[in-house]
């Protein structure tokens, strides 16, 4: 290739006019410019899908992030690879939800020493975070069960006003990072709010990393923060018309999506995906579907299918699919806006013909 490139350079030269000459040795540097700044783009690697979405819409136009959990892999249920071990040796900067998520991912960063920043997006400033909730919730909203860490009735008010930033009142009670392993559920990223906390962070961390592209990112970001806006508005419209209809998803993965939007997750198959649930559990749900009058079930597209079958069996409850950490859809800077309109759209198709 380099032998080829001489002559094609030295013709090019001889066509300018002297007027315009180009020195030849600027040529090559005209020539590769545009693909210079891609290059020197700093090694930026992350954990799960939705949180690269978010960090590719900011890198957009120069570089895109590594990912880790990539294809329908879950991060409950993640082993590192050793090209993943590479990445994290490679990186600049790693952005990852935090230990109560990924926990695969808790020692091999550990063992990285200074060799990147290391970017907890749990611990970003203006998050909403709602306690775990023990036991699958798995209660009828008015006894008091199904509140979240701010004692409040699941924010129903706040579906009247999306785009609001009313949630982040509730910090002191959400916001204490010095709880253990599990305190808080971790699928911050369910609500468009939380999602603009963490690209705030993300931009800001950017930025220092690169300083060279700061004026890009910097750009993406406010282009992201005006979308995800728009995004807030136009799910709180989709779901607003089956906010009263109970539903039992596979687990407890909901809570910030249901808080946000006022939507009734009547209870869970099993609080966390690492865990089965034994047959007694699974015939107590099956039972109190009918109670509660759940009129949809939903699975999640890594876990068993089987168990939501047994569980509407012999109910008038129908069945569908939510995909929470998006391990149907391709990685990449929209990837979040599907994700967050597929839950919409699924539980408004199953709920709408309930």
């Amino acid at each position: 290739m380099k032998r080829a490139l001489g002559p094609t350079l030295h013709s090019l030269a001889l066509r300018i006019p002297a007027t315009l000459a180009i020195p030849a040795l600027a040529i090559p540097a005209l020539l590769f410019a545009g693909t210079m700044q891609a290059a020197d783009a700093p090694v930026v690697v992350t954990s799960i899908k939705p949180i690269h979405s978010l960090v590719a819409a900011i890198m957009e136009g120069v570089g895109e992030p590594e990912l880790i959990v990539d294809g329908a892999s879950s991060p409950h249920t993640y082993s590192m690879k050793p090209s993943n071990a590479r990445s994290l040796q490679e990186a600049k900067v790693i952005f990852w939800v935090g230990p109560n998520l990924e926990a695969f991912l808790e020692k091999p960063l550990e063992a990285l020493g200074s060799n990147a920043s290391v970017v907890e997006l749990d611990n970003a400033p203006g998050l909403t975070k709602l306690s775990f909730r023990e036991g699958g919730a798995f209660e009828p909203h008015d006894d008091g069960d199904h509140e979240n860490a701010s004692g409040d009735d699941h924010g129903h008010d706040h579906a009247a006003e999306p785009g609001h930033d009313d949630g982040h009142a509730h910090d002191e009670d959400h916001e204490e990072h010095e709880h253990g392993h599990g305190a808080f559920d971790t699928h911050l990223w369910l609500d468009p709010m939380n999602a603009k906390a963490m690209a705030t962070v993300i931009t800001t961390t950017l930025v220092a990393a690169d300083p060279a592209n700061a004026l890009t990112y910097q750009a993406n970001s406010k282009a992201l923060d005006d979308k995800l806006t728009a995004l807030d508005k136009e799910i709180a419209n989709t779901v607003a018309p089956i906010k009263d209809k109970p539903f039992v998803v596979f687990h407890d993965a909901y809570q910030y999506f249901e808080h946000r939007y006022g939507i009734r997750v009547a209870g869970s198959i099993t609080v966390s995906p690492e865990t089965i649930p034994g047959a007694e559990r699974v015939s107590e749900i099956h039972r109190k579907v009918g109670e509660l009058g759940a009129t949809c079930v939903f699975a999640e597209p890594q876990f068993e299918p089987r168990l939501v079958k047994i569980v509407i069996e012999g109910t008038s409850a129908k069945s569908g699919v939510l995909d929470p950490e998006a391990a149907t859809l391709k990685a990449g800077p929209d990837l979040y806006f599907t994700l967050m309109r597929g839950i919409a759209d699924s539980m408004k198709g199953c709920l709408s013909s309930a």
